[in-house]
């Protein structure tokens, strides 16, 4: 089928062949961060893994940021900035820094 005004064009990226791979960005799964950062966190201040949730995947690229929830057994929460720091190959390393301010349960 040809789409009126744009007839038959090459297309803009070179068909890959077998055993080829396009390269992209990795991604770490939001569940994956989510695992990854309490474990980091739990190392860091010496305490039990927290119960930590990110809303979205990590894109392995410098600079990109997201920000996780980590919620208290008393239900109040700490927001949880990670942000990507270097990709080596398919491994995506990151810092985070925790909110100066926890918010209160729900009620």
């Amino acid at each position: 089928m040809e789409l009126r005004g744009l007839g038959r064009r090459r297309a803009p990226h070179r068909l890959l062949g077998v055993g080829q791979h396009r390269k992209s960005d990795p991604e770490l799964s939001s569940d994956k961060l989510a695992t990854s950062l309490a474990a980091k966190l739990a190392s860091t201040t010496g305490r039990p893994k927290p119960d930590i949730t990110c809303p979205e995947d990590l894109a392995g690229k410098a600079g990109t940021e997201t920000l996780c929830t980590l919620t208290a057994d008393d239900g109040s929460t700490l927001g949880v900035t990670v942000t990507v720091t270097s990709v080596d190959g398919r491994q995506i390393h990151y810092d985070f820094q925790a909110d100066q301010t926890a918010s209160p349960a729900p009620n």
